[in-house]
């Protein structure tokens, strides 16, 4: 009976472990699946726990964007920027090791152990222009624009480097996944619009 009970339980956990990718301990209890059932499956290599409480199918390949709704999950007020949002976007063949979120100077920081996060702090202003909100696994997401994003790296190249930057820029062009008129609006009000200018006009120069 008990090996029965244990199947069961293991072929629950798979099931919703390969339909969620990742799932807290607490949310895979409620339905079903004893602590004890997870340890013996971690232990017998069906399953890895990638952190304290967290768990994913051994070997499984989770995807990015499940990763993006883990963390509004845990940062609801967070919102994803640069390389994450461009990757989002498929503006870029960068793919981050950790997602990048924005939140304001005066937020908490975080401690979140899985997804790796990488934290940036904006002003209220620019914490609030062109964020979009998409719903990933049934989780509202916040990110921002192709426009804002594009903005955004420019503004901070220093960190994620300006060939990242420049990529995203071409990419938002050629693809259309934005209208020029909006980067410049955004550069303008994120005070980066001296600096993108020259990059704008060689792409849309190349395009003509």
């Amino acid at each position: 009976m008990e090996q029965q009970a244990f199947k069961s339980q293991r072929e629950r956990a798979v099931e919703l472990l390969t339909r969620h990718g990742v799932m807290r301990q607490s949310d895979l209890t409620a339905r079903g699946v004893h602590h004890e059932t997870l340890a013996r499956l971690t232990e017998g290599g069906v399953l890895l726990r990638v952190s304290r409480g967290l768990y994913q199918l051994a070997g499984a390949d989770v995807d990015a964007a499940h990763s993006l709704a883990e963390v509004a999950k845990r940062v609801p007020k967070g919102v994803v920027c640069l390389t994450s949002a461009l990757q989002y976007h498929e503006l870029t063949v960068q793919t981050p090791r950790r997602i990048w979120l924005t939140i304001g100077y005066k937020d908490r920081e975080p401690k979140i152990d899985y997804p790796p996060v990488r934290i940036v702090r904006f002003s209220a202003k620019a914490l609030e222009l062109g964020v979009e909100t998409h719903k990933i696994d049934g989780v509202d997401v916040k990110i921002f624009s192709p426009a804002k994003t594009v903005a955004d790296c420019f503004r901070l190249r220093g960190r994620i480097g300006l060939n990242v930057a420049i990529e995203g820029l071409q990419n938002a062009i050629n693809m259309r996944k934005t209208k020029p008129d909006d980067i410049v609006r955004f550069a303008k009000e994120t005070r980066i619009w001296s600096v993108l200018r020259p990059y704008l006009e060689t792409v849309l120069a190349d395009e003509a």
